[in-house]
This record gives structure tokens, sequence and C-alpha cells, in this order.
């Protein structure tokens, strides 16, 4: 998994592959860690490279996800491919979590946001 910080307040984790209960720590550690960080304020799961996700990997997501909305802090998923992406619309969390199509979009929110 990649991590990347964009401006000042954004970071940006690339999980790849699978993630299942199998190596869920790490990327559930390296969520929690930042997410806690006062560093960051918006958070940023790009799924693009993940071919399978379990439900570990989504209760990691959900989580991270619980931490930043009792932290005041924005946690945003993009690039979720079609195999993986039915997951999140079975269980309904395309409807709770905030979903982009690309990293793009949510970096045109951010900046309007930042303007504001």
């Amino acid at each position: 998994m990649r991590s990347n910080t964009i401006g000042s307040q954004i970071v940006t984790f690339e999980p790849s592959g699978y993630i299942t209960a199998a190596n869920i720590n790490n990327f559930q550690e390296k969520l929690t860690l930042a997410v806690k960080s006062s560093e960051f304020k918006v958070f940023l799961v790009d799924m693009s490279r993940v071919e399978f996700l379990d439900s570990a990997g989504l209760m990691a997501l959900v989580s991270a996800f619980r931490l930043s909305q009792s932290l005041g802090k924005s946690f945003n998923i993009c690039a979720i491919p079609a195999s993986v992406k039915i997951i999140f619309e079975l269980t309904q969390l395309d409807r709770v979590l905030n979903i982009y199509k690309s990293r793009e979009e949510l970096e045109i929110r951010d900046d309007q946001l930042v303007a504001a």
C-alpha cells in the first residue's frame, strides 16, 4: 500500500491486490494512525488497484470512517472497481460513505471547500 500527501491537509492511501483478514492489520493500522494524526484533515482511499475486498477489509474502512467522523475529519473513497463496488452496494455502505468516481472529483470539491 502506498500513501501520499496531497497539499497540506489531504493524505491518500492506495491499497492494491486483495484486502482480506489475512493482511488487514497493516492496512488498518496505517489508516488509524493517519486519522488520529493532527496533521491531516481529509483522507482519501484510492481503491483503483484493489482486486478483492472481504468483510474484514470493509470493516477496516468503516472503522476508519467512524473514527474520522468522531474527530471531525473527512474520510473519502474513490475509484472503486465494479467487482469491489458491488460489496458497498449490497451492504448499502455506498449510501453512508463518501465515494467518488476519481481522485480529481474529490480534489475539485476540496479546493472549493478551501476557497469557501
